[in-house]
C-alpha cells in the first residue's frame, strides 16, 4: 500500500499543483487511496518532495533534483533578500547584488543552490554577488524575479 501511495503522490505533483498537504490528501481520496496527514507528511519527507515556487507567490510540491536539494532555499533567499539585500541591478548579462556586509556569502550559496536557468556562475564577495547569465534576456527575468522577492 506505502509504494502504490507513494507512486501516486509523485504522479499527481508531476501533474498538478499541490500547495498543501490537505489538497495532497484529497487528490488521494479522489483516487481511492485513504491516508492520514502524518502519513502524508512522511511520504513527502521520504519522496524528498520540496516546495517550489511557481512564479505567483505560491508554493507546489515538486520532486527533488537528482541531487540531494538544501531545504527551501527560496524562502531562505526570501528572507536574506528582506533583510540584508540593499540593491541590485544588471548590467547586459550580469546581475549584481548588493547586501550588508557579510551577508554576500549567504545569498550567494542561497541563488546556486535554487539552479537558476541560464546561470553560469556566481561570485561573492563580502557585500556583493556577481552572477552571471548566459544571456541579457534571463539577467532581466532574474530581476524581476528578485524585484518581486523584495516586495
Amino acid at each position: 500500500m506505502k509504494a502504490k501511495r507513494q507512486a501516486e503522490i509523485l504522479r499527481l505533483v508531476g501533474r498538478m499543483d499541490i500547495e498543501t498537504q490537505e489538497q495532497m490528501l484529497d487528490c488521494l481520496r479522489t483516487c481511492g487511496i485513504r491516508a492520514t496527514q502524518a502519513t502524508i507528511s512522511r511520504d513527502i519527507k521520504e519522496l524528498n518532495l520540496v516546495k517550489q515556487p511557481t512564479g505567483e507567490g505560491r508554493y507546489k510540491y515538486a520532486a527533488a533534483a537528482a541531487k540531494p536539494a538544501h531545504p527551501n532555499f527560496a524562502g531562505r533567499l526570501r528572507n536574506i533578500f528582506k533583510e540584508g539585500v540593499t540593491s541590485f541591478d544588471m548590467a547586459q548579462n550580469i546581475v549584481v547584488v548588493k547586501t550588508m556586509p557579510g551577508l554576500a556569502p549567504a545569498a550567494g550559496a542561497a541563488l546556486d543552490g535554487m539552479e537558476i536557468d541560464g546561470l553560469v556562475g556566481s561570485l561573492a564577495g563580502d557585500d556583493t554577488v556577481i552572477l552571471i547569465m548566459r544571456n541579457n534576456q534571463l539577467a532581466a527575468e532574474l530581476c524581476k524575479e528578485m524585484g518581486s522577492m523584495l516586495d
